[in-house]
């Protein structure tokens, strides 16, 4: 549950900007000749995609420390940890990121 003095339209204007600094960091990675690893399930993994996790992560953090992050990068959390979340955070840092790598 979100903090009951926490206004909705502020943490919208709160985490549109931290949309945009995580796309600054894609951007920075999109310029430069980055590497592709493979996840377990062979997708695609790039230096983009963590940098943008990782804002995202941090930024949320501060925002609101009470809500647990759900993301494509972070390590999987078993359904029992999961089930009792009422409010959460669902992030893919980086959506398309084959579409990333191919520069489309």
């Amino acid at each position: 549950m979100l903090a009951p003095d926490l206004k909705l339209d502020t943490l919208l204007e709160q985490t549109s900007s931290l949309a945009n600094l995580a796309g600054a960091r894609i951007l920075e990675v999109y310029e430069t000749d980055f590497a592709v690893q493979s996840k377990e399930d062979d997708s695609p993994l790039t230096a983009a995609d963590l940098a943008a996790h990782q804002c995202i992560k941090e930024g949320l953090a501060e925002l609101t420390p009470e809500l647990p992050l759900l993301s494509e990068e972070s390590r999987a959390l078993p359904w029992p940890v999961r089930s009792s979340w009422r409010t959460y955070w669902l992030v893919d840092p980086l959506d398309g990121t084959k579409e990333f790598v191919k520069r489309n």
